[in-house]
C-alpha cells in the first residue's frame, strides 16, 4: 500500500512539474522601455519566438497599458490582434494602470514559431476628432512588465526538439579548459549562430566552470578532448575526416524560482517563489573525429542552410564548404528596401501614416560618404481641396516633403551625406493626410497608401575614404579581402567571447560571407599582416607591439602610456595593470589593409575583451573615434589619436627626475609658497624688532 501511494505521490510531482507554468516578461524578451502608441489610429507590434518546450494551449498573454491622462476614457479603446486575428476590443476604464488577459492557442503561432501580438489603439480627447489628429497628449504606453505565461511541457520533448531548431534556447558555450586555434573558431561561430537567434546576453564558459543552473548550452572541442562524465551523452562516433553535430537530451529534476506579478496596493511587484519542476537538459556538441572533421564541423555552423534543415539529433559531416560567388548584381551597393527587411505595409486613415525601414552601413560593400533614397509607391488620389503631404525621416529628422496630387503615384529621391547617417539608421516614410474642409469625421478609410518595397531602394554613391580608419566604418572595412583573427596563445581562453561578437558583427548584414582565418600570434608570417585583413586580440606583452610590427597603431601599447581631456588637460586614463579595461584600436595597416586590436588588462581579461568588442559596435556619437577604452561596467572613452595629437602621452619617454617633476609639481609648488610665505613673516618680525629698539 505504502509504495502504491508513494508511486502516486511521484507521478503528481512529476505531472505537477512538467506543465509548470513559466513567466516571461516583455522586457526579459528585448523591450527594456515601454512600448509608446501615438496619435489617434495608432499600432504596434510584438514579435516573440516560441521555442519547442513549450505548450501554447493553456498558456496566456497578460497586457498591462498606461493612457494618457488627457484621453476620454469611455471614447477611446483598444483593441488585440494575435496573428492577424482580432481578439479583444474594450474601452478605456478609470484605472492609471489597466490590464488585459487572453488565452493563446496553437493557432496562435506562425508556421515558423513567432508569435504576433498588434496593440491598435482609437483614442479622443475632445468631440472633434479633427482637433484630435495631432494632439500630443494622445498615446497609450505597453507596459515592459506585460508577460507571456507559458506552460513548460515535456509531453513532446524528444520529438519536437532537434538540431534546426535547439539554437533558439540554447545559454551558453563550454570549451575545453586549454582551447586550441579549432576551439576558439567553433566558439565564435555557435555564439554567431546563437546572437541571430535571440538578444539576451549569451554565456562562454571554460570546461568545468559552468553554472549548476544552465542546463541548456553547447559544447565543442574535438572528440578526444571531452570528459569522461560527457562522452557517454554521444551515441554516434565519427570517423577520421568526419565532422558530427550530436544534440544530447534528457530530464532531470530541479528546484526553481518562478516570478510572477501581483497587485500591492494598486502597484504591480514581482513576487518570487520556489517549485520543483522537470526541467529538459539539452547539449548539443560539436565535434569530429579529428581536426580535420572538427574543421568541417565548424564551417558548416557558418551555413544557415545546413543548419536549419536538419531535423534530426545528429549529422555526420563528410563535406562542408561555404563558397559566395558575387555577382555586379550583389556587390550590395544597391538595397531595396524589401532586402533589408521592409514589407508593403497597406495604409488607410487620415493625419500621420507612416512605415519604417531599418538598415546599417554594413549591409553596403563599404562605409557610404553619400547615400540616395529613392521612394516609389502608390496612393488613392486627392480630391480638390484635400492636402496630402509624403515626408521623408532618417533618424527622427525630416529630410524632404513634397505635397501630393491627383496622380496616385509617387517617385521621390533624396540624397543624404555622411554627417546625416549613422551605423544603423531608421528611415520614416510618412504620407500625411487632410480632407477637404476639414470634414474629416467621415473621411477615416477615404484615403489610402502603399510603399512598393521591391522598386524603392538604398544607393550608396561613393565609399567613405579617409587617410585614418575610424569605428565608423566597423566592420564594413573588413568586406573586402581576406581576414585573419590574431589571438596571443597565453590570452587565448580569455578571447573566445570577443571572437564571437566579432565574427557576428563580421557577418550581420544581408549578404554574410566573411569567413575569417584564425592564427596564433606566435604563428603569425610578418607578409601576412601586410597582406589580410587584421582582427588581433592580444595581450600587451605580445611579441608583436614588442617587434613594432603595427607602426601605425594610434597607440604603441608595449609602452606605458597616458591619455589626457584636450578641453581641460585632465587625465582621462592611464595603463594600469590593476583595473580591467578593455582597448580597442582600429587603422590602416602597412599596404592599406583594415587592422583592429584589441587588448585586455586586469584580472578579469574575458570580461574586457567582451567589453572593447561590444563598445566599438555601439552607435558611436563620432565618425573619427579610432581609440576606444572600455572598462567591465560598460563605461567607454572614446579618443581621435594621431601622430601629432596633444592628448597622447609615453611616461616611458621622460627622465627619473621629469616624471618625478610631474607626480610631485603641486607639493613642490606649495611647499616653495610655504617657504616664501614664512620667509616674509620672519623678515617682517625681525624689522619690527628693530623699529621697537631704534624708538626705545
Amino acid at each position: 500500500m505504502n509504495k502504491r501511494f508513494f508511486t502516486f505521490l511521484a507521478f503528481i510531482l512529476l505531472s505537477s512539474a512538467t506543465f509548470a507554468q513559466s513567466i516571461i516578461s516583455f522586457k526579459a524578451m528585448g523591450h527594456n522601455d515601454d512600448e509608446p502608441i501615438f496619435g489617434m489610429s495608432g499600432a504596434t507590434s510584438f514579435y516573440f519566438k516560441i521555442t519547442p518546450q513549450y505548450e501554447i494551449n493553456g498558456s496566456k498573454l497578460v497586457l498591462y497599458y498606461e493612457p494618457s491622462q488627457a484621453l476620454l476614457r469611455d471614447k477611446s479603446y483598444i483593441n488585440v490582434f494575435i496573428g492577424s486575428k482580432p481578439v479583444f476590443s474594450g474601452r478605456l476604464n478609470a484605472d492609471s494602470i489597466q490590464k488585459i488577459t487572453l488565452n493563446l492557442t496553437r493557432a496562435d503561432v506562425s508556421p515558423d514559431n513567432f508569435l504576433k501580438i498588434t496593440v491598435k489603439t482609437l483614442l479622443t480627447i475632445t468631440d472633434d476628432q479633427c482637433r484630435d489628429l495631432d494632439n500630443p497628449a494622445m498615446w497609450l504606453k505597453i507596459k515592459n512588465y506585460s508577460y507571456l505565461s507559458l506552460i513548460k511541457s515535456n509531453k513532446n520533448f524528444f520529438n519536437n526538439i532537434n538540431i534546426s531548431n535547439c539554437f533558439d534556447s540554447k545559454q551558453a558555450i563550454v570549451y575545453p579548459a586549454n582551447p586550441t586555434l579549432h576551439d576558439l573558431k567553433a566558439v565564435a561561430w555557435a555564439y554567431s549562430r546563437m546572437k541571430k537567434t535571440q538578444q539576451r546576453s549569451i554565456g562562454v564558459y571554460e570546461a568545468g566552470k559552468l553554472p549548476d543552473s544552465i542546463k541548456n548550452y553547447i559544447m565543442v572541442g574535438n572528440v578526444s578532448s571531452f570528459t569522461a562524465d560527457k562522452r557517454p551523452f554521444i551515441k554516434v562516433t565519427p570517423q577520421k575526416g568526419q565532422g558530427l553535430f550530436y544534440l544530447h537530451k534528457a530530464l532531470s529534476t530541479t528546484t526553481d524560482t518562478i516570478t510572477r506579478m501581483v497587485d500591492v496596493g494598486g502597484r504591480f511587484k514581482p513576487v518570487k517563489t520556489i517549485a520543483q519542476e522537470v526541467v529538459p537538459t539539452e547539449i548539443l556538441f560539436v565535434t569530429g573525429g579529428d581536426d580535420t572533421g572538427y574543421e568541417k564541423t565548424i564551417t558548416a555552423l557558418g551555413n544557415m542552410n545546413i543548419l536549419n534543415s536538419t531535423f534530426g539529433d545528429f549529422l555526420l559531416v563528410n563535406k562542408a564548404q561555404n563558397q559566395f560567388f558575387k555577382t555586379i548584381d550583389e556587390n550590395r551597393s544597391k538595397l531595396s528596401l524589401k532586402q533589408i527587411g521592409g514589407v508593403s505595409d497597406f495604409l488607410s486613415g487620415i493625419g500621420s501614416l507612416k512605415s519604417a525601414f531599418n538598415f546599417k552601413n554594413s549591409d553596403f560593400s563599404f562605409t557610404p560618404k553619400e547615400v540616395e533614397i529613392r521612394i516609389v509607391g502608390n496612393y488613392s488620389s486627392l480630391n480638390p481641396g484635400d492636402r496630402g503631404f509624403f515626408n521623408i525621416y532618417l533618424n527622427g529628422l525630416l529630410l524632404s516633403s513634397e505635397k501630393l496630387d491627383a496622380s496616385g503615384k509617387l517617385n521621390t529621391t533624396v540624397t543624404i551625406n555622411r554627417y546625416q547617417h549613422h551605423k544603423y539608421n531608421t528611415l520614416e516614410a510618412e504620407f500625411r493626410f487632410y480632407p477637404n474642409n476639414g470634414n474629416c469625421k467621415n473621411s477615416f478609410t477615404n484615403f489610402f497608401a502603399e510603399i512598393d518595397v521591391d522598386k524603392s531602394y538604398l544607393e550608396s554613391k561613393n565609399p567613405f575614404i579617409t587617410s585614418d580608419l575610424s569605428f565608423y566604418q566597423y566592420p564594413e572595412a573588413f568586406n573586402n579581402g581576406t581576414t585573419k583573427i590574431v589571438v596571443s596563445k597565453d590570452y587565448a581562453k580569455y578571447a573566445a567571447g570577443a571572437m564571437g561578437e566579432i565574427i557576428y558583427e563580421l557577418n550581420n548584414n544581408i549578404n554574410a560571407n566573411n569567413f575569417p582565418e584564425f592564427v596564433y600570434s606566435d604563428n603569425i608570417q610578418v607578409s601576412d599582416l601586410k597582406k589580410n585583413n587584421i582582427i588581433a586580440l592580444l595581450s600587451k606583452d605580445d611579441k608583436l607591439f614588442k617587434n613594432k610590427e603595427f607602426p601605425d597603431a594610434p597607440i604603441q601599447f608595449d609602452r606605458n602610456f597616458r591619455l589626457y581631456n584636450t578641453d581641460n588637460n585632465t587625465v582621462v586614463y592611464s595603463l594600469s595593470d590593476t583595473t580591467s579595461n578593455g582597448l580597442a584600436q582600429i587603422f590602416y595597416g602597412r599596404s592599406n589593409n583594415a587592422t583592429l586590436v584589441l587588448t585586455a588588462t586586469g584580472k578579469h581579461l574575458a570580461d574586457a575583451f567582451l567589453s572593447a568588442s561590444r563598445s566599438i559596435t555601439e552607435q558611436l556619437s563620432t565618425l573619427s573615434s579610432n581609440v576606444c577604452i572600455s572598462d567591465v561596467n560598460g563605461n567607454k572613452y572614446l579618443f581621435n589619436i594621431n601622430k601629432s595629437s596633444e592628448n597622447l602621452e609615453y611616461i616611458d619617454t621622460k627622465s627619473a627626475l621629469t616624471r618625478f617633476w610631474d607626480n610631485y609639481n603641486l607639493y613642490i609648488l606649495l611647499g616653495i609658497l610655504v617657504l616664501i610665505l614664512l620667509s616674509f613673516l620672519y623678515i617682517r618680525s625681525k624689522v619690527q624688532k628693530s623699529q621697537e629698539l631704534f624708538n626705545d
